[in-house]
């Protein structure tokens, strides 16, 4: 006897690739939404990859991103180009959006932090960013790039993006637990619903 097939099983793969190229960067993103959080990102820059790794992991998308930046000028060109390769990719690999959960939001403890993200893949990009830091840097890499990595993937994604730092103290704690929020919301949305795989989660008819 045949076996049952799941709600995805007649649905096309949920991939995409995505390549940006200008005079300051070259990025390509792959990424399947249906994964298992298995990873191979090489941008440079190790803090950050450390962190797109944990996206990964925590969100069960697979991505294989690999950047080569203007890195003797600073950061700023390559975590904001690989944000919004990350974001068109998602939006292009999601598709129509049938069947989505759409939204998602998670609060995530990392030792002394706590951090929220909540999300939705509304077709209009708009990021609340509320996580201050103490320092200007990690290592050798300005924190305020990672408001631009979020805005960038907000913007390329066509989604809706909150997150909040609620209290904490070690910056790369605060910063880690921000990506792994993240992570679980966009799990969370890009889910399938099984209540409704087949349906537009919106009245408007359009997302």
């Amino acid at each position: 006897m045949p076996k049952d097939k799941g709600p995805r099983d007649n649905k096309k793969a949920r991939i995409a690739v995505v390549n940006r190229k200008t005079k300051e960067t070259d990025i390509s993103v792959s990424i399947n939404i249906d994964g298992t959080g298995t990873y191979d990102i090489a941008t440079g820059v190790g803090f950050f990859d450390h962190m797109l790794e944990q996206l990964c992991k925590h969100s069960l998308i697979d991505m294989t991103i690999k950047a080569d930046g203007d890195l003797h000028i600073d950061a700023h060109h390559t975590v904001e180009d690989c944000g919004w390769a990350l974001g068109a990719a998602l939006k292009e690999a999601i598709g129509d959006k049938k069947g989505i959960r759409r939204y998602g939001h998670f609060d995530l403890v990392m030792d002394e932090v706590k951090s929220s993200a909540a999300l939705d893949f509304s077709g209009r990009p708009y990021l609340i960013w509320k996580v201050a830091l103490s320092k200007p840097k990690l290592g050798d890499l300005d924190t305020e790039v990672f408001q631009e990595f979020f805005q960038a993937l907000s913007q390329g994604a066509g989604l809706t993006l909150h997150l909040e730092n609620l209290y904490g103290e070690n910056n790369h704690h605060i910063i880690e637990s921000v990506f792994k929020g993240c992570a679980k919301a966009l799990r969370m949305a890009v889910e399938t619903d099984p209540r409704a795989p087949d349906q537009l989660p919106s009245t408007k008819g359009t997302l």
